[in-house]
């Protein structure tokens, strides 16, 4: 089966593509994260990306749109709702992809992050998967989350402190208002 999953970094892929590849699945990751705030952060996780998949022979296609404008006022009325616009347009765009590919399925390392809203995630990937025709492939992968950190230390990547817009950059290092 061929899978097209959104990474939304380096270090948060390693544990789902492992568990993909295991599992038998013809891989290619998709890059496209316009949430990333500032843009040094967006670049450095972007080279991380690259490096990774270069470690790991992994095909990436990236869809290199720094898009802070357009982020930002989809969420800047309602900040505390930012993570579902956020989710929903990252998913759209991997299952708008995979249908162009004809993937079998598409998914996302969403699904590893313990700080993530993984019921969230789960149904705003199934409803844009839906409108694409390509299923959405769950599965839990915070199982693996102590795992994921041992290997990304192991192989030097770069981690990042917080999930990636200005706002959860604001709540990581001033806490949450």
């Amino acid at each position: 089966m061929k899978i097209l999953l959104h990474v939304c970094c380096g270090p948060c892929a390693i544990y789902p593509v492992n568990v993909l590849r295991d599992a038998g699945f013809e891989m290619t990751a998709f890059f496209y994260n316009h949430n990333i705030h500032p843009y040094q952060e967006y670049c450095r996780r972007l080279e991380t990306v690259r490096e990774y998949a270069d470690k790991t022979g992994l095909a990436l296609i990236v869809r290199d749109e720094y898009n802070l404008e357009e982020f930002l006022s989809a969420v800047a009325g309602a900040p505390a709702e930012r993570c579902g616009y956020c989710y929903f347009s990252r998913l759209e765009a991997v299952a708008e992809k995979a249908a162009e590919l004809g993937c079998d399925v598409c998914s996302s390392t969403l699904l590893y992050s313990r700080y993530q809203r993984h019921d969230d995630i789960r149904i705003l990937g199934e409803k844009a998967a839906n409108r694409h025709g390509v299923p959405f492939h769950y599965d839990d992968y915070r199982r693996g989350w102590q795992e994921g950190i041992r290997l990304s230390k192991e192989m030097g990547l770069y981690r990042q402190q917080y999930c990636g817009c200005i706002y959860s950059e604001k709540d990581r290092y001033l806490g949450k208002t």
